[in-house]
């Protein structure tokens, strides 16, 4: 193994880091401010302990959280009752960044990238094809996300070693995962679950989930081509310019130190195993219901064990790679941040007891109007609960059990699918999704670069959303 240089292989730029830390603390800034001016609420109780979504009594005379708390509300929410679940997503994303410097500084990923680089050198566009359409099905068969941070540094070193970029890479891995996510057909976390709750069949009129999941997929590779058409004829405009020149530099360092054709070999064999294995865990773990909650938590033992021990078969030394997993834990730490943040703003709305009230505003919002029109309000109430609260889990049984005892002019599948298109698209558009915001930080691109080059895409989705809406509609849906 040669010596490795104190470049991490997750990189957050200075000036990304503060643009993201700014945006979501003046986010966080105006949930507190919220909460002070939004009237609170609260949801009665049933006998059996659960909601009653319909029991709403406003709380008078009570203020908004306290200034203090509010500031604090990054640390304070891994108290909360959402904090194991952000922890275990903090290691994940620290395991994984970790495995993956590993497997870089031995030549993992160059080993792999290079030969899948080679075999599509001459199908480029079929290549992009299959990836968006592999993690485009991760997300609406298995509904699989934050997991797939985990394959963005190979998917994005592999564009750019076939001559795209970065940016193409975050389009086909984690763009097309989201609108999976979004275009859901058997999503466990949206389909699944919000049918569970509203009593509906998830299997019943399928086809017309197929048929939105596959003109998605046509806008998405419509809006990747488009790109690569003019980063062909400008590779200067390239989003990740200066990111991809610093991976190509290290790639023309790598080919002045040519690794041995034996252990070149072994190294391949090695991480095609180590990845094959993670994808099957992936997929193994969000089919059974039974292990669907511990996808992470096995996932963070997979990449802390084998991550390292692949490693060690690789190097045959164990200090460097030691040293190099070390390297990629710092590298991550100021994901973590992100992830605080981000999640400390339905924290705020939760300890100043207003959710409640603007939950409750859906009864009022929807009565006396046509089918159509209560379609895109409950549409436009599902998308700010969004910004608020990223979690698909949270979200289903908050909006879902309301749902399934307010009286609406509209079908059950309906209702389910304007839930999972409110709250999968917004994972890859939303400052507030995690996700989003570390795997552009993964690339060197700003949040605001990416809202302004993605305005048309979300355009013509939000126009095809509305026209699926209007459709199912006409057609019983």
């Amino acid at each position: 193994m040669k010596k490795t240089d104190n470049k991490t292989l997750i990189n957050l730029s200075t000036k990304t880091f503060i643009q993201v830390v700014v945006l979501l603390f003046v986010l966080m800034l105006a949930a507190i401010v919220l909460t002070y001016v939004i009237p609170k609420g609260e949801f009665g109780v049933n006998a059996d302990g659960t909601t009653n979504y319909l029991d709403y009594k406003p709380v008078e005379g009570a203020k908004g959280i306290p200034i203090w708390k509010g500031l604090l509300a990054p640390i304070l929410v891994f108290a909360s009752s959402n904090g194991l679940t952000l922890i275990m997503l903090s290691l994940f994303l620290v395991t994984v960044f970790a495995a993956f410097q590993v497997m870089n500084d031995v030549g993992g990923i160059r080993a792999l990238v290079g030969a899948v680089a080679e075999r599509f050198r001459k199908r480029r566009a079929l290549l992009l094809c299959m990836i968006a359409l592999v993690f485009m099905a991760f997300g609406a068969f298995l509904g699989l996300f934050e997991e797939m941070l985990s394959m963005l540094p190979i998917v994005t070193a592999l564009c750019v070693l076939i001559g795209y970029d970065s940016f193409t890479g975050f389009l086909v891995c984690i763009i097309a995962c989201g609108f999976g996510f979004a275009s859901a057909i058997t999503n466990p976390f949206t389909v699944l679950l919000a049918s569970e709750i509203i009593g509906a069949n998830p299997m019943e009129n399928i086809w017309y989930r197929i048929v939105i999941f596959i003109v998605m997929y046509l806008l998405l590779l419509g809006f990747v081509f488009l790109y690569v058409k003019r980063l062909r004829k400008d590779p200067a405009s390239s989003l990740t310019l200066a990111h991809d020149e610093g991976l190509r530099a290290a790639g023309r360092a790598d080919e002045a130190n040519p690794i041995a054709p034996q252990d070149e070999k072994r190294i391949r064999l090695t991480y095609i195993v180590f990845l094959l294995v993670c994808l099957g865990l992936i997929v193994l773990c969000s089919s059974l219901p039974a292990l669907r909650d511990y996808t992470v938590v096995v996932l963070i033992a997979y990449f802390l064990i084998f991550g390292l021990l692949a490693g060690f078969l690789s190097a045959k030394a164990a200090k460097p790679v030691l040293k190099s997993f070390l390297k990629g834990v710092v590298g991550a730490l100021p994901t973590i941040v992100f992830i605080a943040l981000a999640s400390s703003i339905k924290y705020i709305f939760d300890e100043g007891a207003i959710m409640p009230t603007i939950v409750h505003s859906i009864n009022t919002v929807v009565s006396g109007h046509s089918p159509f029109v209560v379609a895109l309000v409950l549409y436009a109430i599902i998308l700010v609960l969004e910004f608020f609260i990223s979690s698909s889990t949270a979200k289903a049984i908050l909006v879902m059990g309301m749902l399934a005892v307010v009286s609406v002019p509209l079908s059950k599948q309906m209702l389910v699918l304007i839930y999972t298109f409110a709250d999968g698209y917004t994972n890859v558009l939303f400052p507030t999704s995690p996700v989003l915001l570390i795997s552009l930080s993964m690339i060197g691109v700003d949040y605001f670069k990416w809202v302004r080059k993605s305005v048309p895409l979300f355009l013509l989705n939000l126009a095809l959303v509305i026209g699926f809406l209007a459709l199912g509609i006409a057609i019983a849906y």
